[in-house]
C-alpha cells in the first residue's frame, strides 16, 4: 500500500535516529517500528495510593518547589 503521511518533527527525529543506528530504509525502519508498536501489549493503568492529610508542598508553585529542594540538598552537603 502507498500512502502520504505528515509527520510531527520529534516523530521523523526519532525515525531518522533509527535509520542511523540500523542502516535501515525509511520504509523498513517504519514497517518495523509499526509492527513492533502494534504487538504491544497495553499497559495497564497503575491505581495510586490516596493519602490522607494535605500535601507539604503545592507542586503548582514551581518556585517554591525548587528553593526548597535546593535548601535540602545545601543542607544535606553541609553534613559530615
Amino acid at each position: 500500500m502507498r500512502t502520504t503521511v505528515t509527520l510531527d518533527p520529534d516523530v521523523e527525529a526519532l525515525i531518522e535516529a533509527e535509520r542511523a543506528r540500523t542502516g535501515e530504509s525509511f520504509k523498513d525502519a517504519i514497517n518495523r517500528l509499526l509492527r513492533r508498536a502494534a504487538r504491544r501489549e497495553p499497559t495497564a493503568s497503575v491505581e495510586l495510593p490516596r493519602l490522607e492529610g494535605r500535601p507539604l508542598l503545592d507542586v503548582r508553585d514551581v518556585s517554591t518547589l525548587l528553593t526548597v529542594l535546593d535548601e535540602e540538598r545545601r543542607a544535606q552537603r553541609a553534613l559530615p
